[in-house]
């Protein structure tokens, strides 16, 4: 269904049509100018925290490296000569950068860009080792910044992840 709105910028009526896919925007020229809506997606952070026994010396490399990735946070992991981590699952592949690390602390990977949306506001997942001074624990923070829609999903998908990893470890 086609609707028609008029905007009032510097007091000249500009007439602007649209429906549910496409938006008709005049031209200074009054020749129509057509653009696909994009599809706006919400972005969201989930965190969680998960126990694990083992040392952090032990874990780094297992949340840093392509091989330590490999097995258990995807069904494969590669690095290319420019640094680049591509993931893949379910024969989809999923390149990041690793945008951020501290030895033995965090890895902070984020997405390359798939849209012009993307590219303002990435993609990322952190994971972040901390050890509670007090009871000597060691815990697996992480971190997930994406269009994931469903959060109890993403739970159980994390959940299932740091699962194979405490399997992986032994903690």
């Amino acid at each position: 269904m086609r609707r028609k709105h008029t905007n009032f910028w510097a007091f000249n009526p500009i007439e602007i049509y649209h429906d549910e896919d496409y938006l008709l925007i005049p031209k200074k020229t009054f020749n129509l100018r057509i653009e696909k809506r994009m599809a706006s997606t919400t972005k969201s952070l989930f965190t969680a925290d998960y126990e694990i026994h083992a040392s952090i010396k032990m874990l780094y490399p297992y949340i840093q490296t392509a091989g330590g990735l490999a097995e258990w946070f995807a069904e494969n992991v590669t690095i290319s000569p420019e640094k680049v981590f591509t993931f893949t699952w379910d024969n989809e592949q999923h390149k990041a950068l690793l945008a951020a690390h501290r030895t033995n602390h965090f890895a902070r990977f984020e997405y390359l860009p798939e849209t012009k949306e993307d590219k303002n506001d990435p993609s990322y997942f952190e994971l972040r080792l901390e050890v509670n001074d007090l009871t000597q624990t060691t815990f697996l923070k992480v971190s997930d910044y994406s269009g994931f829609e469903d959060m109890d999903e993403l739970q159980d998908l994390w959940d299932s992840l740091v699962e194979k990893l405490k399997q992986v470890v032994g903690g």
